[in-house]
């Protein structure tokens, strides 16, 4: 019964299922139902009155520091994530995703509490390359880092910043994505000398790599598994559409960029919610 309940996701426990009777309630209250929690984006839960901080922190609290993974859309904040690590020491896979609202500060001081961390993603968010670095040195067992981003299409902006981050604090990475990223042929050089171990690497849509000659020799031989910067984007869990860019007649750089938004592919869980169970929460704190 316990792995059926687990497949609703911490919501759908948390909003329904716990309610249905007290059998359900207790198994629900088991730690070991919580070493996983999933806050994506889940579509329509968004125009309702929920407060989801509070709602992850009470998953977290069910959890009683066995949480092992944590997915959180949108709602991240340098406090919640702070909570999250304060109680969660041995968690080891972390996904933020467009988490706009958490600083480097925030990001910094909850990865040196959670040193076990093998795999991080932080796609759609905005961190310096400083605090990238801090987090591969307080992360040495990191084995998966994302790092994706909207991407151009067309080469217009460089950046190794991020690149050479990756490079001079996360040597034992196995596998790297970095969806869109600015990065140039520098940049993957960099990460190659120093990543040994990597055996997939994503540069789809980082149009300022050209991966050929010695380079594309080299990156066929250190990695199995090679998606290049003009590869099929069917299984990316993203909106790989790119903004629409208006280039000038008289001038060799975009002028204009219109808005995209983003949707993941497999966001499509329908819950049935029950009253507010905010109330639910403070009757069983209290």
């Amino acid at each position: 019964m316990a792995f059926i309940l687990k497949r609703v996701g911490a919501i759908g426990i948390l909003a329904n299922v716990e309610r249905v009777c007290k059998t359900w309630r207790n198994i629900c209250k088991e730690p070991s139902m919580w070493r996983s929690i999933d806050m994506r984006n889940l579509g329509d839960i968004w125009d309702m009155d929920y407060d989801m901080v509070k709602i992850c922190r009470h998953a977290v609290d069910r959890s009683s520091g066995a949480l092992l993974r944590i997915n959180i859309e949108y709602f991240g904040t340098d406090d919640l994530l702070l909570y999250i690590a304060d109680r969660s020491t041995q968690l080891k896979s972390l996904r933020l995703v467009f988490c706009q609202n958490i600083s480097d500060e925030g990001l910094i001081a909850a990865a040196s509490k959670i040193p076990l961390l093998e795999e991080l993603d932080l796609s759609y968010c905005s961190f310096s390359k400083a605090a990238l670095e801090k987090v591969g040195h307080c992360c040495p067992l990191l084995r998966s880092f994302k790092l994706n981003t909207t991407g151009y299409r067309y080469p217009c902006i460089e950046c190794d910043d991020e690149a050479l981050a990756v490079a001079e604090s996360m040597p034992g990475l196995r596998h790297l994505q970095m969806f869109g990223n600015k990065l140039t042929n520098d940049g993957l050089q960099a990460i190659l000398d120093a990543c040994l171990y990597l055996e997939s690497l994503d540069l789809r849509r980082c149009f300022n790599v050209i991966v050929e000659g010695q380079m594309g020799r080299r990156c066929s031989e250190r990695i199995k598994d090679l998606r290049q910067p003009n590869d099929s984007t069917d299984d990316y869990p993203f909106d790989s559409r790119f903004p629409h860019i208006l280039w000038s007649d008289e001038e060799d750089y975009p002028c204009r960029f219109s808005d995209i938004d983003f949707m993941s592919d497999d966001d499509n869980y329908e819950f049935s919610f029950g009253s507010n169970f905010t109330e639910a929460y403070d009757e069983e704190d209290g």
